[in-house]
Parts: C-alpha cells; sequence; structure tokens
C-alpha cells in the first residue's frame, strides 16, 4: 500500500491549489478526480459562463459608447470558443501536467476507508496519507417541482447544460433568483430567447441590500425579462419538444427549456466519512477555523459551506496548503465579495444595512448616483447608469459594507473588500487619492455622505 505526503479528494480551483503549493514544497502527492480535473469552475460554470456573457457585453457596450454601431454576434463563433475554454471537457493535458509534477493522479471515485493513518480507496486499490482534503465541490440543487424528474437533460437544464448550450433556445423558464438565474437569465435574453424567471423570495438576488434588488430589476425590465416574484414553479411536464409549467399562482408558462437556478448543495456524502464517524451537514464537512474537520483531515470549498465562491476555495486551499506545511494560518471571511457578472455588473461585499441592524451596530448608509458625481461614467456611455452605496459603523467610523451596480464593479469592488477586512478608518479613505476618471473616485464621494 502506497503511503504519501496527502492525498487531495477533488481537483477544482480549492484542490488544485493545495496540490499545487504541496508539490512545490517537495511533498508526494496524491490527485484523486472522478470527472476533470480544472472541477465545476473550470468547465461548467465560472469560466464558461464568463466566456458566454463577454460577448453580448461587449455589443451593449459598444451601443452605448459615442461613435459605434451595434456589432454583429456570430454564435457558432462564440460556441466554439467556448468550447476552446473549456478545453472540449478535455482534461488529459492537465493530467499530464500533474504527473509531470511528481503528482500521483488517481481517475475515479474516492472514498475514506480508514484512519490512523488515513486511508482512501480508488478505482479499487488503496492508498495511506498523513492528509487528506476533501474539496468535492457541490452539485445544482433540483427543486421539488411535481413532474420535473420525468423530463431530461434536452428540457431541463442545471448550470451543467447551460453553460454547454450548442444551441439558443426561443424560449426559456428560468427557475431561481440568484447569481447563477440573473446571470444565465439575462444571457439567454440577449441572445435572442424569450425569458421568463421565477422567483420563490419576494425581489431577485435577496440576500444582496433591497435597493441593490430593486436595480436589478429595472435592469431586466429594460432587457424584456418577464420576472414572477413570490410564487415558484409547482409543475412541470413535456409539451411537444418543450415543457409546459404552471407557478403556484396557477399562472401556466410554455418554454423550450427549463433552467434551474435554484442554489448548490455541498457535495460532502458518499465519501464514507461517516462510518469513520465524522458527520456531513446538509452534505457540508464540518471545518474549525484552520479547514481542519480531525487532525490530518481537511476541507477546501463548496464542500464546506463557507462562503461558497472560487475565490474563497482558493483562499482557504491557501490556508490548508500552509497548515499542512507547519503553519497556523486561521481563516477569516470578513470582507469576501460577492459579484454577479451581469450588465451593468452587481457586486456586494460585508454586510448589507439589515445585517448591520440586526447586529447591534449604529449604522450609517449613503447612496450615490455615478452619473450625477462622477465623470467616469460619461466617458464610459452616453447614456450612463451606475449606483453605489456604503454602509459604515458609526461608534467605530468604519466601512462594514457596500454594494455596486455599474461597469466594471467586478474590480472595483475590492476596494471596499479591503477596506472592511483592514478595518480602514473612513477618514482615512475619504482622504485618498483615487486615480481620476475612474469609478473607485465614488467611493470617496459616497463616503463623503456619511452622517458619522
Amino acid at each position: 500500500m502506497e503511503h504519501l505526503d496527502a492525498i487531495v479528494i477533488g481537483m477544482g480551483p480549492g484542490g488544485e491549489v493545495v496540490a499545487d503549493r504541496l508539490l512545490k514544497a517537495g511533498k508526494r502527492v496524491a490527485v484523486a478526480e472522478r470527472e476533470l480535473i480544472g472541477g465545476e469552475c473550470g468547465y461548467y460554470a465560472c469560466i464558461p459562463s464568463k466566456t458566454l456573457i463577454r460577448p453580448p457585453e461587449a455589443r451593449a457596450d459598444a451601443e452605448e459608447a459615442a461613435g459605434l454601431d451595434r456589432p454583429g454576434l456570430d454564435w457558432p463563433a462564440l460556441r466554439a470558443y467556448r468550447d476552446q475554454m473549456i478545453r472540449h471537457l478535455d482534461d488529459s493535458r492537465q493530467v499530464r501536467g500533474y504527473r509531470d509534477q511528481g503528482a500521483l493522479v488517481l481517475k475515479g471515485a474516492a472514498r475514506v476507508v480508514g484512519r490512523d493513518p488515513w486511508r482512501v480507496a480508488v478505482d479499487g486499490r488503496e492508498y495511506t496519507a498523513d492528509h487528506v482534503v476533501v474539496a468535492t465541490g457541490s452539485e445544482a440543487v433540483r427543486p421539488p417541482v411535481e413532474g420535473l424528474d420525468g423530463l431530461g437533460p434536452d428540457r431541463v437544464w442545471t448550470n451543467r447544460e447551460a453553460t454547454t448550450l450548442t444551441r439558443i433556445p426561443g424560449r426559456a423558464l428560468v427557475v431561481g433568483g440568484g447569481a447563477v438565474a440573473v446571470e444565465l437569465g439575462q444571457f439567454l435574453a440577449r441572445m435572442g430567447a424569450a425569458v421568463t424567471l421565477v422567483q420563490r423570495g419576494d425581489r431577485l438576488l435577496d440576500r444582496e441590500d433591497p435597493r441593490l434588488c430593486e436595480l436589478v430589476s429595472e435592469q431586466f425590465e429594460r432587457d424584456g425579462i418577464t420576472v414572477h416574484l413570490g410564487t415558484e414553479v409547482a409543475s412541470a411536464a413535456a409539451d411537444g419538444d418543450g415543457v409546459a409549467a404552471v407557478l403556484g399562482s396557477g399562472e401556466r408558462v410554455g418554454a423550450d427549456v427549463l433552467v434551474l437556478g435554484t442554489g448548490r448543495r455541498p457535495r460532502g456524502d458518499g465519501l464514507g466519512l461517516a462510518d469513520l464517524g465524522v458527520e456531513t451537514d446538509r452534505g457540508a464537512l464540518p471545518v474549525d477555523d484552520r479547514c481542519r474537520v480531525a487532525p490530518g483531515l481537511w476541507a477546501v470549498g463548496d464542500v464546506t459551506a463557507r462562503a461558497m465562491f472560487t475565490h474563497v476555495a482558493k483562499y482557504q486551499g491557501r490556508l490548508v496548503a500552509a497548515n499542512i506545511l507547519g503553519g497556523d494560518r486561521r481563516a477569516d471571511y470578513t470582507g469576501v465579495p460577492r459579484v454577479v457578472f451581469a450588465h451593468p455588473e452587481i457586486a456586494g461585499v460585508g454586510l448589507t444595512s439589515e445585517q448591520a441592524r440586526d447586529r447591534g451596530i449604529d449604522v450609517a448608509t449613503a447612496e450615490i448616483d455615478l452619473p450625477e458625481t462622477l465623470a467616469r461614467p460619461w466617458t464610459h456611455a452616453t447614456d450612463p447608469r451606475g449606483t453605489l452605496g456604503v454602509i459604515a459603523d458609526r461608534s467605530e467610523g468604519v466601512l462594514v459594507g457596500a454594494w455596486a451596480f455599474g461597469p466594471m464593479v467586478s474590480e472595483w469592488i475590492n476596494t471596499a473588500a479591503l477596506a472592511i477586512r483592514a478595518r480602514i478608518p473612513v477618514g482615512y479613505l475619504i482622504d485618498s487619492t483615487p486615480q481620476f476618471p475612474t469609478f473607485n473616485e465614488g467611493y470617496v464621494a459616497a463616503l463623503e455622505e456619511l452622517d458619522l
């Protein structure tokens, strides 16, 4: 039985960070992946979705810029580039790369079958290791819709079918109101589909500040997307080549495809850990602030259910690798940015005003309209839109939250993220000198409006 320093189970972004760093440190590492090295993000989520979103976004940017006509959009060319970006769902290059680095690459489903030392079985063989890192990610939630399980993947799409689509449907019924639903719904609408979105909650992106959600709804109305809030899809059935759905309100909606954007569930079950006394919580592995489940057993990424984002998985991967190598790093999830790559982009970080008040914080808030305040929106577009909101702790004089709706907010929301994490005083931020003309200047203007 071969003994290793570490076995990484699941090779999405978090698992790759751990494996790469341990290999560079000279450790003997095995990587086990039952699907594709690169994980959900690389093949079915972040990379293909952002690749698909960019051309409609660029077309809209061109329409909004002075002196430009509406450019054409070549769907076959976009589809081919998407296929190139996801490596045609082929990870053979990644397998070779890890083997060249000295890793033992195990393709197959892994089970943890023993401890003291940890023992992992893959494809009929067992291996022991000082450390096991679980990075098995998450899977799409299928809501309890009557008749849904009787419809095949040609009629019901999760993010996997949606981001690897080969045709643009004429009609799409999107279920959910989170980031996946918003991004895919707007993409399909801007590619020519008639989109209806059904959200059980009373607003889109209902975990964000209500004002930000309002701006998103207004944008969807401009995009011609029909939105039903406060209801759900009660049943779905095949209707010719498409789907006939009935909402909880009794309204009937027809579509060519039903797109599920109803969240994700950690994928920590099925690894054999329960037989060794390690229980999961609805699929999530319980971790401490070092991302440790038990001595020698670690978890990173969505399987921990801690802020389920790729950037968090990579952060946890850096932390776990450092701890395996003798460090003592602890996770801090303060100031993790949340971005929806719609057009305009949507972002939040830290606490909403409601969350801050629930924590007993003496809250001060301010909101500015970017085109009314800055020059940059007008150099970017002839009819610009954009809003920035900030939430501060009045007694401490620091920023505790921020949200933004506008061009490229995925880039400049990180100013607020750093300020929140480092507890930079508001006065210091106001006294900073952001580049002119940029959207980042908006922070000075917004913070000056706070009643501190």
